[in-house]
């Protein structure tokens, strides 16, 4: 493979003129045919299918992530988004129509779905390949000219997806640009048509306050502080696998991981019992010890595990319990499964979102005591309900407010092609993933189409005379 290249410098005339070459072609791409959009999905998908080994390994090399982790996290899910578009692709771009009201009759309405033009996807670091290719496929899926910019701290994974990107398209429709945030900024500067950030809600801030320069839509996929509340009714051996799971894979380096637990006090020690067993059976089935498993991914970077050390550092010295944990390698930037218990609201680490393998967790003695802190914190990217007891979940659906909720389970809800992704305020502005891609990537274009001659309109033409008068009083009254 290529170096990759890395400053500003380097691409400053480049990304302008490509930027260029993109608005041009953009305008043709409107006239093409659902096709020529699926072709270019299809050499996507051919190149994924045969590239496997070569994804995994690009990411290993950037934080030892476990191969199968890779297929269940990285490439199961944006393969499952092509077959889901190119299944649907017809049926979506297909204009709409829409009933006209009896004041508008002898018109005829619809909607055309447009691509917005020229398109602008920031990717993060943490599923570097997921998280790049996935709104890429909605974005060709709505037939719309790309510049991706992967993130630059995980390099290999990077540097495969620009020589991806070169192998199966020419630059005016799809072209990465890697690099750091300097590369950010430079295209930032450009009036995209639409802006895809996925990232901390601090970079989203800036991110939009750039669109805002030119006018331009954003999606942006955030995070935040994702509870997991379990009361008595719960089966705590489920649960505490599913959390178990959710919150460790990807070494807990997930937006939508669960990020704190809530759990009624009564069930607390047995589930937290149950929690390092399932922690255990998942991370370490061989009992050799997390660094030496081959299941247990690493934090991206020193940078990182600085940070996630300062974390478990502050809540015990404000009085939490370390209850599963150990010694750090930093070295291997690893960190072992970390469950805390008594953490307090004054620790940093209920504070900020975690993005590592720590679980602080609070006790409960009513589920609105569980609403109250989940609605002390900015509104989180997904919420985790575990239990049976029909009440506290209607009363936490009405109470809260999330991107998504999971009922006995967690982060499942990614991978559901027909649902939208997406947070809400501080987790998030606007939708991804299938038709909720397809839309974030189009314009909702109304057309109408009035009759010639008479029309129900021209009744109420000026002068405004008793006839006109009373015609318009008949409307407002009854239509």
């Amino acid at each position: 493979m290529s170096t990759a290249k890395t400053t500003a410098e380097t691409y400053n005339s480049s990304i302008e003129e490509v930027f260029l070459k993109q608005q041009k072609q953009s305008l043709l791409m409107r006239s093409e045919n659902i096709r020529q959009r699926a072709r270019r999905l299809k050499v996507l998908q051919l190149w994924i299918e045969k590239n496997q080994k070569t994804i995994q390994d690009a990411i290993y090399r950037d934080f030892k992530k476990p191969s199968v982790e890779v297929n269940i996290t990285e490439i199961y899910p944006i393969l499952t988004e092509i077959r889901h578009a190119l299944e649907n692709l017809t049926k979506w771009a297909k204009s709409a129509k829409v009933d006209a009201p009896l004041s508008l009759i002898g018109t005829t309405s619809y909607i055309q779905y447009e691509p917005k033009g020229v398109c602008l996807i920031i990717a993060p670091w943490n599923f570097p390949f997921n998280l790049a290719i996935g709104p890429l496929v909605s974005a060709l899926a709505a037939g719309n000219t790309v510049v991706l910019k992967p993130s630059e701290m995980t390099p290999n994974t990077s540097e495969l997806i620009d020589n991806m990107i070169g192998e199966l398209y020419k630059e005016d429709e799809v072209r990465v640009f890697n690099g750091g945030i300097d590369v950010s900024q430079e295209l930032l500067k450009l009036p995209f048509d639409h802006i895809f950030f996925t990232g901390s809600p601090a970079v989203g801030k800036k991110v939009m306050k750039a669109a805002a320069e030119h006018l331009a839509s954003v999606t942006l996929e955030l995070g935040g502080k994702s509870p997991a509340i379990i009361d008595h009714t719960s089966n705590l051996k489920d649960a505490a696998e599913k959390i178990a799971w959710g919150k460790f894979i990807n070494n807990g380096q997930t937006c939508i991981a669960p990020d704190y637990v809530l759990i009624h006090r009564s069930v607390a020690d047995i589930f937290t019992q149950q929690l390092i067993k399932a922690i255990k059976q998942l991370f370490d089935s061989k009992k050799q010890g997390f660094d030496s498993s081959a299941d247990y991914a690493r934090i991206v970077n020193s940078k990182h595990y600085d940070r996630i050390n300062e974390l478990i550092k502050d809540a015990l010295e404000n009085g939490a319990e370390l209850v599963m944990g150990g010694e750090a390698k930093a070295d291997e930037n690893f960190i072992p499964p970390t469950i805390l218990n008594g953490v307090t609201e004054k620790a940093a680490v209920m504070e900020e979102e975690i993005f590592g393998p720590v679980l602080p967790i609070q006790i409960f003695d009513s589920i609105e005591e569980a609403i109250e802190v989940v609605n002390s914190k900015p509104k989180p990217l997904a919420l985790y309900y575990f239990g049976k007891h029909s009440s506290n979940k209607k009363s936490i659906l009405k109470g809260t407010s999330s991107g998504a909720v999971c009922i006995n389970d967690c982060v499942l809800h990614f991978n559901h092609p027909n649902l939208p992704f997406g947070g809400v305020n501080n987790s998030g502005i606007g939708k991804s993933h299938g038709w909720h891609g397809f839309m974030a990537f189009s314009n909702e274009k109304p057309v109408l189409k009035q009759r010639v001659g008479l029309t129900t309109t021209k009744t109420v033409y000026p002068p405004y005379n008793n006839r006109v008068r009373q015609i318009v009083d008949l409307l407002m009254k009854y239509f």
